[in-house]
C-alpha cells in the first residue's frame, strides 16, 4: 500500500480488546469514520493485522499489531468559491450556519456554481471527507428562497450521526412564516399527506392516496394589518415543500411564494394600498429560525437560533405602516 499523503494509524491490541470484531474496534477508536466506511477500507486492503490484509469478521487477539491507513480524500470536482453566509457555530465535526435567501444549497443543473457547497469548500480547512470524498456533508436542505439554519457535517461519523436524527425525526425544526389571511384559531395542526403533483411534476401537493404522511404544527404569533399572520411552525415530518404546500392548501399561502402563493390580483383586490410593496417581496417569507439536535461528539442537546432576516422584518413592518396609513386616510 502507498502510504504517501495518507494517514497511518497503528494500534497495539491488549488483553482487554481481544475477541472484538476488527470493524467494531476501529469504529469505536477512530471517531471520524463510520463503521460502514471502515468496512469498505478493510475490504479494499487498507487495514492489516500483523502486516497482512484481513477481513471484517476477524476477531482481535492480544498482542496483535493493527494498522489502518486512511486514504487521502479524493477532491470533489468543484472549485471552491467565496459565498456569503453567516456562521453560527463551528467545531471539528459540524458547522451551523444561517443561509441567506437566494442561495442554492447543492450544485444541480442550472446551478453549477455559487452554491453553499462551493462556499463551504472555500471556508473549511479541516474537512476529512464524506465517503472518501473531500466534501461537506449536507444532512438536510432548505429551498433556495428560504432563509435560516442548516447544520453541515465535516466527517463521516458526524454525517451518519446527524442523518439518523433527521431520519428518526428527533431534530427540532422551527420556522417563521408571514402568511396571507388571519387564522381563526391561535394554534393548530395540519396533518395531510403530500405527494407529487399529478400534472406539474416539479410541484408537490396534498393528495388523497399514495402520499406520505406530513404533519405541521403552527402557532399564531401576530396578526398584521388585519390581512396577514406571522406563524411559528414546527415540522414533525420532513416532506419536500411541506410548510408551503400545507399552508397553501388551508388557504393561507406564504407571502411571496411564487409557486404555491397568490397572484398580483389578490393584492389589487384585497390590499390595494400595499401594491407599491409587492415588487419588493422577492421571495417566500419563510425562515428556519430554530434548529436543535444531539451533538455527534458530546452527546448533549444543542439548540441554535437565527434572528428574523432583514427583508422579512422590513416587509412585516411596511405592511403594518401601510395599514395604519390606510386607516388614517379613511378617517380623513
Amino acid at each position: 500500500m502507498d502510504y504517501e499523503s495518507e494517514k497511518s494509524v497503528l494500534f497495539s491490541i491488549t488483553d482487554e480488546d481481544r475477541d472484538q470484531r476488527i470493524d467494531t474496534y476501529l469504529s469505536e477508536n477512530v471517531k471520524t469514520l463510520t463503521r460502514s466506511r471502515i468496512q469498505r477500507l478493510i475490504k479494499d486492503g487498507f487495514v492489516e493485522v500483523n502486516g497482512y490484509p484481513t477481513k471484517t469478521s476477524y476477531r482481535l487477539k492480544a498482542g496483535d499489531s493493527l494498522g489502518l491507513v486512511i486514504p487521502e480524500a479524493k477532491p470533489l470536482n468543484l472549485e471552491p468559491e467565496p459565498v456569503e453566509f453567516s456562521l453560527i457555530h463551528e467545531d471539528s465535526s459540524i458547522i451551523v450556519l444561517n443561509k441567506p435567501s437566494g442561495l442554492v444549497v447543492h450544485p444541480s443543473p442550472g446551478h453549477s456554481a455559487g452554491t453553499l457547497v462551493h462556499g463551504l469548500l472555500q471556508h473549511c480547512e479541516d474537512l476529512s471527507g464524506i465517503g472518501g470524498v473531500l466534501r461537506p456533508g449536507i444532512v438536510h436542505r432548505l429551498d433556495k428562497d428560504t432563509s435560516g439554519l442548516i447544520v453541515i457535517a465535516k466527517n463521516d461519523r458526524a454525517h451518519d450521526f446527524l442523518s439518523k436524527q433527521f431520519k428518526n425525526r428527533t431534530v427540532r425544526k422551527k420556522y417563521l412564516a408571514l402568511v396571507h389571511g388571519v387564522l381563526d384559531e391561535e394554534r393548530g395542526d395540519i396533518d395531510l399527506p403530500i405527494g407529487r403533483h399529478p400534472k406539474r411534476r416539479k410541484e408537490m401537493t396534498v393528495v388523497d392516496s399514495n402520499g406520505k404522511r406530513a404533519l405541521t404544527t403552527w402557532i399564531k404569533k401576530e396578526e398584521v394589518a388585519e390581512k396577514f399572520s406571522v406563524l411559528a411552525l414546527s415540522l414533525k415530518t420532513g416532506r419536500t415543500h411541506q410548510i408551503r404546500v400545507h399552508l397553501s392548501h388551508i388557504g393561507h399561502p406564504i407571502v411571496g411564494d411564487s409557486v404555491y402563493g397568490v397572484r398580483k390580483s389578490w393584492w389589487k383586490r384585497n390590499f390595494p394600498s400595499a401594491m407599491s410593496l409587492v415588487p419588493e417581496i422577492k421571495r417566500q417569507m419563510l425562515h428556519a429560525e430554530i434548529l436543535g439536535f444531539i451533538h455527534p461528539d458530546s452527546g448533549s442537546y444543542n439548540e441554535f437560533k437565527a434572528p428574523i432576516p432583514d427583508d422579512m422584518d422590513y416587509i412585516i413592518n411596511c405592511l403594518k405602516s401601510t395599514h395604519l396609513q390606510s386607516k388614517w386616510d379613511k378617517k380623513t
